[in-house]
């Protein structure tokens, strides 16, 4: 299987990447969802209506539902610490998976791992 670092690596390939600084919101809830984004490094916080409901890593993806359709962000995303992301549009994304079929399979693994958290999250509160 994929592991993380190699999804990184298949980021890093991308000509371009953004730097942020703690507190700089990478996108807010209904922008347009162009991009998805790869953690080279720091951390990043996914926001919903005031609250932090994760922490995503160096590593991690995020930022894919809409470059394939799903509609715009449904939260905000904010450096939580120095950051550097790559960033691929909906053409280079389909073009990784055509080249790295594994590349798909642990960005799915990876969003099935978040959505089990966050149900298992949501669940605990009931």
């Amino acid at each position: 299987m994929l592991e993380p670092a190699h999804t990184v690596e298949i980021f890093q390939r991308q000509p371009d990447l953004r730097t942020l600084k703690p507190g700089e919101a990478i996108y807010h809830e209904g922008d347009v969802a162009d991009y998805m984004y790869g953690i080279i490094e720091g951390e990043v916080e996914m926001v919903k209506h005031g609250r932090v409901y994760e922490t995503l890593k160096a590593g991690q993806v995020f930022g894919i539902g809409g470059i394939l359709g799903v509609g715009p962000r449904q939260s905000d995303a904010i450096a939580k610490t120095d950051c550097k992301l790559a960033y691929l549009e909906q053409k280079h994304f389909l073009f990784a998976v055509q080249e790295t079929p594994m590349f798909a399979i642990e960005v799915m693994r990876n969003y099935s791992i978040r959505l089990r958290r966050l149900m298992d999250a949501s669940c605990e509160g009931e």
